[in-house]
Parts: structure tokens; sequence; C-alpha cells
């Protein structure tokens, strides 16, 4: 068989292109020329002379992988198979295949469109429709409406929106419909938005996710009594939020009541292609027009989404937009053509019915679970999942009841659950779960696989896995929830060194915030001196041998200067826990008290050393006799006959600012007054042999680790240097050197840097003193 030879080297080309721009693990080059392509994102002129193939798309290579190379973090990557790559080589072909001649283009487009049409007719149960391909999901909805609009009101062709003045449309949705819709149909349509009437979902009978149908007969009719026209009803097979369907039987029967048009749209409608359909969904297939999104459900890139509708009038269709005489704009649905045809149907019911069924899998493990709530519209057959951590299920299963625990505790519960998910995304990527707000019921973890699962490839082992890590993970969040009382008594029995910080939006045990104990400080500094405590206080607490993850809270959180603590075990000791957090805030504020007092300690500390240093050499002089000064005649003496100084060193202490003799220091070999570096240590930092921080005696080691950091706490002593005046024999060491195991860094640099200067200032005494001696001695 012949083939097109321009057709050909496209699906060769499309082929080499996927195989250059998806291989994000290949090994990377070296070459110059390559980093100057993935670092260089400033746009540059077009260059003189054009580029090979391979040049190009190993730059645009370079631009999609730019951020793997930056970030160490886990990007859902769609799972592009070999349909997916039919769909990709449909956009090429379109390109191809709108250089034809006009006459074989519009035979060609024509039997796409019809085909394809037919397919979805048949594959979905909509039978006699019409279709309307389009990239935006809003725009086939804008374009149906505008066909009503035009049936409905006989003279807009001509006149216009001035025929709208005499009957107002009225267009009417459900609150649980997509945010934003309403006012984007409203817009496209030049509709004011008292034209939109939103109608609420039950709320004593039937799920609460569902259009009162009550209600609206009742809005209808008021509407009728205005002088208004009910133009559309748009309802949800599948909520966005929820996955919830409207009662879509009754809702016919209301449209043909009062002629409106009824529009259905949701998730849902993907299991109209099983074999077993529930009768509730199957009242979808009545409705006037309905909206699938086919790309979504089958793992199909860049396909656009479909509108089937049913009506009489091509002309009407055509003045509305939903049909085009122009045969390129049909190309649409060719990468949608010959994907159907590479799945075929059976491949197609298949992966709509795997997708059913790890929501049943998911379900059926929940139910086991008893600290965990679900929402679910219909067990048996509900394609969408919504689960959370429920604080009243986990009452029952925590041994006691939790209530009073919590102040504000829908937040707390909502931040738990957001949290969860987190979580489960990170450890199970692959199931795709996202967070969804309800507007009554809170913050759920939602699993949807008709939307995740063939661009993720969801498989039933990625469930159970998921299952697995929220069972680790539920025992973490009862034990934080109990525990959380406990820390905001413990942290006001611990007031005024620590304030307790209510954070509802926190997911974690609570914040604290260290208090500064400097009275007569202004607000500024008191600000400055929160911000220093806060970040040593922080990174000695991460540095702790712990489980517990300690940061600054959330984003956007309202309180400045405040720690926050994590998720922590059952077995925790909140008690050890607070005394940890008060004793090592304790240690930064009197190391950065001292710190801010040395530069006048240090400078009365130098002038009383000169004083006693110039003291010091003056007995010594007295002492020792002229002729010992003097270079050689002094060597002399000194061997024949030795003098016994009695002259003794001294030991400038920083903290009281004063010099104090060495010798207590040097008869006992230990310097006076020094603490143990195991006196001082905090109680909560002395533990067992491979016992974690915080954990109670007897505790399991073993239990569940949230994040784990080695680290140990420095501990802030006296500080104290050694001087010596000048004698004719060496001293004995500097106290300084003996006590730099216990000192911080930054006081121990700079205490070297005194100890340094008044040494100088005792060698340039001696060095006076000597020239002294010899200008008497040549007098």
């Amino acid at each position: 068989m012949m083939v097109d030879s321009t057709l050909a080297q496209v699906g060769k080309n499309l082929s080499e292109a996927i195989t250059v721009l998806g291989d994000g693990q290949r090994e990377q080059e070296t070459g110059p020329d390559r980093h100057c392509l993935s670092r260089n994102s400033v746009p540059g002129p077009l260059q003189a002379d054009g580029q090979d193939v391979a040049t190009i798309l190993n730059l645009v290579h370079n631009l999609i992988h730019e951020e793997e190379e930056d970030k160490f973090s886990q990007h859902r990557m769609q799972n592009v198979g070999e349909q997916g790559h039919m769909a990709l080589l449909g956009h090429s072909l379109a390109a191809y295949i709108s250089v034809l001649d006009r006459e074989r283009l519009r035979k060609l487009t024509t039997r796409i469109l019809s085909d394809t049409t037919l397919w979805l007719c048949k594959l979905f149960r909509y039978e006699n429709g019409s279709a309307y391909f389009h990239d935006d999901d809003r725009d086939g909805l804008v374009k149906v409406c505008r066909l009503v609009i035009n049936a409905r009101y006989e003279e807009y062709a001509s006149e216009g929106y001035a025929v709208l003045n005499s009957k107002q449309p009225v267009i009417y949705q459900s609150a649980s419909c997509r945010p934003g819709l309403g006012q984007h149909l409203c817009s496209q349509l030049g509709l004011p938005l008292s034209s939109l009437c939103t109608v609420p979902c039950n709320t004593i009978f039937g799920s609460q996710h569902q259009m009162d149908i009550a209600l609206l007969d009742k809005l209808i009719k008021e509407d009728l009594e205005t002088g208004k026209l009910p133009l559309m009803l748009i309802a949800n097979a599948g909520t966005p939020g929820a996955g919830h369907t409207d009662k879509l039987s009754r809702l016919k029967d209301l449209s043909d009541q009062y002629n409106m048009w009824l529009h259905v749209e949701g998730v849902n409608l993907a299991t109209l292609a099983l074999g077993q359909v529930t009768s509730a969904l199957m009242a979808a297939t009545r409705s006037d027009s309905m909206t699938l999104t086919p790309g979504q459900w089958l793992g199909l890139p860049a396909v656009t989404t479909v509108t089937l509708y049913r009506h009489e009038d091509p002309a009407l269709s055509l003045a509305a937009g939903l049909t085009s005489s122009q045969p390129v704009e049909k190309l649409r649905a060719l990468p949608l053509w010959l994907s159907l045809q590479y799945l075929g149907h059976n491949r197609i019911v298949q992966q709509i019915r795997h997708a059913t069924t790890l929501s049943q899998q998911l379900l059926q493990k929940l139910k086991s679970l008893t600290s965990i709530k679900t929402l679910v519209e219909d067990e048996l057959s509900s394609p969408v999942v919504l689960f959370k951590f429920s604080q009243a299920m986990s009452a029952g299963s925590s041994g006691g009841s939790v209530e009073g625990y919590c102040p504000g505790e829908k937040e707390v519960l909502d931040a738990f659950n957001r949290w969860l998910c987190d979580q489960l995304a990170h450890l199970v990527p692959t199931s795709g779960v996202d967070v969804v707000v309800l507007e009554d019921d809170g913050t759920y973890v939602r699993f949807n696989p008709l939307l995740t699962a063939a661009v993720l490839g969801t498989q039933q082992q990625d469930v159970e896995d998921l299952v697995e890590k929220l069972t680790e993970l539920v025992p973490l969040m009862i034990s934080t929830l109990c525990l959380r009382q406990n820390f905001k008594e413990e942290t006001h029995r611990h007031s005024p060194l620590l304030t307790y910080i209510e954070e509802p939006s926190w997911p974690g045990i609570g914040g604290v915030r260290y208090e500064p104990q400097s009275q007569g400080m202004d607000e500024s500094r008191r600000k400055e001196a929160l911000e220093r405590i806060k970040t040593e206080l922080l990174k000695k607490l991460q540095k702790l041998d712990t489980d517990i993850i300690f940061s600054t809270g959330p984003e956007f959180g309202t309180e400045e200067s405040c720690i926050f603590v994590g998720m922590v075990t059952e077995d925790i000791d909140v008690s050890e826990l607070v005394d940890t957090i008060a004793t090592l805030g304790k240690d930064i504020e009197e190391s950065g008290r001292l710190l801010e007092n040395m530069t006048e300690v240090v400078r009365k500390g130098i002038l009383e050393a000169e004083l006693q240093l110039q003291m010091a050499n003056e007995e010594k002089l007295i002492e020792e006799g002229l002729l010992r000064q003097l270079p050689l005649v002094g060597s002399m003496l000194n061997w024949f006959s030795p003098v016994q100084s009695s002259i003794k060193g001294r030991t400038f202490n920083l903290a009281a600012a004063s010099l104090d003799s060495t010798e207590l220091t040097y008869s006992t070999k230990a310097q006076a007054g020094r603490p143990s570096l195991q006196d001082t240590a905090p109680s909560s930092l002395k533990r067992l042999p491979g016992q974690r921080l915080f954990r109670r005696s007897g505790a399991n080691s073993d239990s569940f680790s949230e994040t784990s950091s080695i680290g140990h706490t420095e501990e802030t002593t006296a500080v104290c240097s050694s001087t010596h005046p000048s004698t004719s024999r060496p001293e004995p060491e500097d106290d300084l050197h003996t006590a730099n195991d216990i000192i911080p860094d930054n006081i121990k640099e700079f205490s070297e840097q005194v100890h340094t200067q008044v040494e100088s200032k005792a060698a340039s005494e001696e060095q006076q003193s000597e020239s002294q001696v010899l200008e008497l001695s040549g007098r």
C-alpha cells in the first residue's frame, strides 16, 4: 500500500520529537552550548542563521526540564501513552490536511466530523445528537445558550438585544455548579447578572449537594409572574466538589413543563459508557445538551471538549456558532477521531470501568477506619470518593472524647485534613488525591480517578498504598488533637516567659512565642529581640534529636516571631517539650544580653587592667632592682642568683569586668566557679541511650516518625579570659583555653580578641619600662 511521503515524514518527526522531549531521565549533556540553552532565560534577538531541528528540540527539552534540575521535587507528569501519541499526531495532521485543495478538504473534514459525532453519541447513549468541538469547556454552553435565545426570541436575529427588554431571559443553575460559570455565561452573551438565578441545594431531604427542586419550581413561578422568561436550566451529573448528581429525571419533567432547555455537565457522565448505568444517571440522555470531556477521562492530551445537543433547525445552529462552514474549524475533531479509533470501544469502556473500580475499592477500605468520614452519593456506584479525618469519630477510637480540646474545632479539623491530603499526595503521588472545600461540610480529601487515573496510571496497588499511609497518619492526628490542650496549659504554666499562640489553621500541636524579660525596652528594640530569639531558638530546636517538626508556622499567619510545633505521637511528654523551649529561650536571651553589654564591660575592664598592669610593672622594678632590667647584666644576675617573683597572674572575667588572681586556679588545676556541662544541661536533654527527646520512659522508639533530625543543644556558660603580666619566666596556660569547650563561638572569639589586646598592653608597658631603665643607665 502506498503511503504519502509527507504524511509518513510527519509521523516520523513527531515520534522523534516525543522521544527527545519526553525523556527527562536521559543522560545530561555537558557541553557549553547546552548550559547556554538551559540557563539563558532572557529573550534575545533572532539569530541570523537558522538552526537545525535537533538543536531546537534540545532547547525545548531544556526549558521543560529546567526546574527539575533546580528543585528536587516530585511533579505530576502526565502519562502519555500510545493513545496520547495518536492525539498529538492529530494536531500535526490537522496542519498538514489544511493545505489540501478545498474540495478534498471538505470531504475529509465532513467524514471526520460525522464519524466522531456518531461514535460519541453511540458510546454515551445520546441518540440523534449533534456535536460541537471546542477548546474552552465553557464555550459549548455559551453557544447552546445563544441557540436557545435565537429559538425563543423569533426577532432576535433582526432586532438583537432590544427584544430581550420585553421578557428578560432567566438562566437557572445549581449552587454546586462550577464557580464563575454563570457569570462567564452572562458576560459572553451580554446579559445582566439579574438574568442568572442560583438555586440553593437541599438542606433537609436528600443530598446537600443536589438542587432543591421544590424551591426551583417556586422560583420559576415567581419569574413568570414578573414577566420574565425561563430560558435554560444547568444541572450537574457529578458536582465539581462532591461528585453528586442532581435528580435529572424530575428536572427534565420540570423543564418540559416550563419549556426550558436542560443542559447537563459533570464527570459522572463518563459512566454512561458502561454496561450498567443507574437510573438517576440515565436521565441525562434525555437532556437537550450535555458537555463531555473525553480527553480527561481517557488520558488524551490536548483533546477538545465535546458538547452534544439536539436541535432540528440547522440554520439556528449555524447562527449560534455550533456549526461552521469553514472546513478548517472542523479539523478540531481530528485528534479525538484518531484516538477513538486507536482505543476502540472495548478499551474505552475498560478504562472508565477501571476508574470506577478504583473508587469502589477505596470506599470499601475506608469503611474499616473508624476515624475517617466519607461523603459519597451512592456507595454502590459512586465514581468520586470524598473522605476526611473526623474529630467526632476519633473520640471513640482514642478512648475518650476530645470535645473541648480545640477552640474553633472546624478550622482545626480543616487544617488537619489539608495536611492529610498533602501527606497522601506526597507519599502516594499516583493516587491523584486533592483537597476540596465544601461550603457546609468543610475540607475533604477527594479521590476522583475518572480525572486522574488515565493521566497518572493509577492501579489497585496505589489504592492499597493510599490506605496503608492513611492508617499510619490517622493515629498521629488523633494524638496531636488530644495533646493540643495539654500544650496550651503547659505553655501558660511558663508565663510570662512563654506565650501560647492560638492559630487554628496550623496542623500541629500549637504555637509558642518566647517573651524577653528586659524591662524599659522600646517597641522597636523589643521586636528585634523577639525576632533574634525566635531565629536562634528555631535553629536549636531543629537540631534536636526528635521526630517533631518545628517551623515558623502558616505562610499567611497573623502572628510574628513565633515557633509552631507540628504533629506529635501519643508518647510525647508535653511538659518536657515546653520546659526545653523555655530553657533554650532563656539561655539565648542571657547570651544576647551578655553580648549587648560586652562593649561597655570590656572597655571598663581594659582600663582597669592597664592600671593594674602598670602597678605590677612598677612593683617588679622595685622588687628585682634596676640592674636586672638591663639586657646583658640582668641575664648574668638571673643566672647566678635567680629571683623568685611574687607577681601572680591575673584572669580577666568578662562577665564581672574585673581582673582576678590566678593563684587559686593553678593551685587547684581547675577554674574556680566553673559549672559542669552535665550539671547545666536541661533535664529534658538527659535521656537513656537510644531514646529520642521528649519521649516518656518505656515508649516505643519505633513509632511513627514524621521527620527526623539529629543535633545537640548548645549550652551557654560563664566566659573568662586570663591575662598575665610580663615576668621573667612563662606562666601556666591561660584559663581562656580551659573554658573553650563550654562557651559559644561568638563570645569565645570576642574574648580571645580582648585577651590579645590586654597582653599587647602588657607588652607595651614592659617595653616602656625597659626603655626607661636604659635611659637611666645611660645617664
